[in-house]
């Protein structure tokens, strides 16, 4: 198997200097596993310095609604490299999640997660399970975007743009070759979410088309999720965007055994971030019962990413070996399977007394036979022509009475626009809803040209003008509407840029 020098388009760095890499000690169990992990890396020769920061709980506390302060900033973009150990968000009070801020901040566009089958030395029923679930990690629902619009109703933006897609999907799918993967398979919705889904979808099935040599698959995220809980040896390489790929990461970590056991890439075009996926357990926090592994394995990931493939494979191989005679955490100890039970200082013991060692049954780590790197070019934005068509006014109307508003729109007299329909939470109610569909407050109004021809399956919508728009929201506020919000409705190339309404 090749494996990649690097993941990214950072420069390789020889394993005989000392590489400065920024560490966050985190919250909870965050600093017992980063001991731990640090004394094995110190033991197996990594060319490492470690630069402490202080991020997280303390620092929220202390009045730092970031999480973060400005010397650790200074540290991270310095050093271009974060070993980081789960950090803990304190509870209301407007706190941002720090690791969100974190890989948005700094581009760290790419979330890569392998979850192998340890079978039969940690329990699971997949014992051919071998996934890398690469997520988008900086766009979708976490872009954080959110309004209460009236009384009943709170909206969250999804925001999905092409480069975001380009870049992950390109990344899968060198990945894949890099790693000598023989399929990728992406996640969507796009049977709901025709534009957001779609383009994630059909840039897929573009960039795609580069590599003849892979297979690929889209599948619904829905019955994807579950085929990946009932037969994950089906799957390889996933793609998906950033919510998604947050679940079925935590999905195919704990079926094959723990999702103590991951570690997790995150990698951008300048700085890269390793760390575990799990959180900071503050329930067995100070008790030296968690366990280390996925820790373990996120600086392995650093190692091989920053050019220390030897040293890599050292601790990989000594890992597997102490999993394979039966020294397990808590979390994976079974009697008839495990030899002991161990602490989390005890398992670090294990894993530097097996330094050099390979496992017997276990596939070893063969990171230091790789070539080649993962690149990803930059975005090209093509040119397009976009027209106006027409215009969604959202109005805050106590009144439960669909058609009560519709007519009340269709009289006001708007100069050369008329009302096309009336959604509420997407679903047509005017004209010709039925009573039986409950309304809120919140009403989409859909406004076009009236030269627009809005019958058969596709209307043909003609340009307005911003003097148009402007003159119908001045119209709704001379009537007496709560006007909340709006959306310009587009055509690109002459396709549309917005969707249906459900029963349009």
């Amino acid at each position: 198997m090749k494996s990649p020098s690097i993941q990214s388009n950072t420069s390789n760095i020889s394993e005989e200097k000392a590489v400065k890499i920024a560490v966050a000690r985190g919250d909870g169990i965050g600093p017992e596993i980063m001991d731990a992990t640090l004394k094995i890396l110190d033991a197996a020769g990594a060319g490492i310095k470690p630069e402490f920061i202080d991020v997280g709980n303390a620092v929220y506390l202390s009045g730092n609604s970031s999480g973060i302060t400005a010397d650790a900033w200074d540290v991270i973009r310095k050093n271009k490299i974060i070993l980081k150990s789960p950090i803990t968000t304190p509870q209301g009070k407007g706190y941002k999640s720090l690791n969100v801020t974190l890989r948005k901040s700094l581009g760290l566009f790419a979330n890569v997660r392998p979850v192998m089958s340890l079978s039969p030395f940690v329990q699971t029923h997949f014992p051919e399970m071998d996934v890398v679930v690469i997520r988008e990690n900086e766009e979708d629902l976490y872009a954080g975007i959110e309004h209460q619009q009236t009384e009943d109703v709170v909206q969250c933006l999804k925001l999905i743009t092409r480069p975001g897609c380009e870049r992950i999907v390109r990344y899968a799918f060198e990945y894949a070759q890099a790693y000598d993967r023989s399929k990728v398979t992406c996640m969507v919705k796009d049977n709901i979410m025709k534009l957001t889904d779609g383009l994630f979808h059909k840039v897929f099935d573009e960039i795609g088309a580069e590599y003849p040599e892979i297979k690929k698959e889209v599948q619904i995220i829905d019955i994807a999720t579950a085929r990946l809980a009932s037969r994950p040896e089906d799957y390889d390489v996933i793609v998906t965007s950033n919510l998604y790929g947050d679940i079925i990461s935590d999905v195919a970590a704990e079926i094959v055994g723990s999702v103590g056991l991951a570690g997790s890439a995150n990698i951008g075009t300048e700085v890269a971030m390793f760390e575990a996926i799990h959180g900071s357990a503050p329930d067995i926090a100070g008790l030296n019962l968690a366990n280390p592994s996925g820790l373990i394995n996120a600086a392995v990931m650093m190692l091989a990413h920053i050019g220390q493939q030897t040293v890599a494979d050292r601790v990989k191989n000594a890992w597997l070996a102490t999993i394979e005679h039966g020294y397990h955490t808590t979390d994976i100890f079974t009697q008839g399977r495990s030899t002991k039970k161990v602490s989390t200082d005890d398992f670090a013991d294990q894993v530097i007394a097996r330094l050099g060692s390979e496992p017997e049954n276990l596939k070893k780590s063969a990171l230091s036979n790789g070539e080649g790197r993962i690149t990803i070019p930059d975005y090209s934005r093509k040119s397009t022509s976009k027209k106006l068509v027409g215009i969604d006014v959202f109005l805050d109307w106590p009144e439960k009475d669909a058609n009560k508003l519709g007519k009340a729109l269709d009289t006001m007299g708007i100069y050369n626009m008329k009302l096309k329909m009336i959604t509420n939470r997407g679903v047509k109610v005017y004209p010709d809803g039925i009573p039986e569909t409950f309304c809120t407050d919140h009403w989409r109004c859909r406004f076009v040209s009236t030269k627009a021809k809005i019958g058969g399956e596709e209307p043909i919508y003609q340009e307005i003008n911003y003097e148009q728009a402007v003159a119908l929201l001045s119209k709704l506020n001379s009537h007496g509407f709560d006007v909340i919000k709006t959306e310009n409705l587009y055509e690109f190339d002459g396709k549309r840029g917005f969707s249906l309404g459900q029963g349009e």
